[in-house]
């Protein structure tokens, strides 16, 4: 069976728990949090050097990485994909932008906020640029949003789903502001409300943690 190694609390790791939910795809969730030690052992760092996730491993021994990767392996072909070479490539804008810029910036912060070992970057100097940045991002997404019911058109695509997990903690996890976002909050129960999603929290039955336990 696939297997899918990731962190339960990332944003980037929710993504694909998200978009395999909406797929019905059957697979083996390994739990990979901040110290559990998985992504640092010799067996997981051959699969991935980089000793990070989500990483999708197949029982043929393939690996594939990175998030968006991931994300557009299984949902070319399917709902979420254009099928419009331009409005397909619209999408891939987005989703470049949400590593390049919006993960960088949104997802930083909340890491150095939420994670007790990133708590020596908690400094003005280090939160403030990241809130502003991400503040500037939030607004280009409610700029489009307000012309669109989702950011490539009428309907929801691989780039909503890339998206979705970082904006939706943005306040909870990250303290930035949406109060003056109506288009992003209501994008956010647009993308809530498609057949099949999944919060942040929530793990497939089939699980096990790093230790290899059920």
């Amino acid at each position: 069976m696939l297997a899918l190694y990731s962190m339960p609390s990332s944003g980037n790791s929710h993504k694909v728990r998200l978009l395999f939910r909406k797929l019905g795809i059957e697979y083996r969730h390994v739990a990979a949090e901040y110290g559990s030690g998985v992504t640092t052992r010799p067996e997981f760092l051959r699969k991935n050097p980089h000793g990070r996730v989500p990483l999708v491993e197949w029982d043929d021994g393939r690996v594939l990485s990175e998030s968006n990767a991931i994300l557009f392996h299984f949902g070319d072909g399917t709902k979420f994909t254009p099928s419009d070479p331009f409005f397909r490539s619209k999408m891939l804008e987005w989703m470049f932008w949400e590593q390049n810029s919006h993960e960088a910036s949104l997802a930083v912060r909340a890491a150095i906020l939420d994670y007790a070992h990133r708590e020596a970057e908690r400094r003005t100097e280090v939160l403030d640029p990241l809130f502003d940045a991400g503040q500037r991002n939030l607004a280009r997404m409610n700029a489009q949003l307000e012309t669109t019911p989702f950011l490539v058109g009428d309907d929801i695509t691989l780039a909503d789903i890339c998206l979705y997990p970082y904006t939706a903690t943005a306040e909870s996890r990250g303290g930035f502001d949406l109060s003056e976002m109506q288009a992003v909050i209501t994008w956010l129960a647009r993308v809530e409300a498609d057949p099949g999603h999944v919060a942040l929290e929530w793990l497939p039955e089939r699980s096990q943690n790093g230790s290899g336990s059920g």
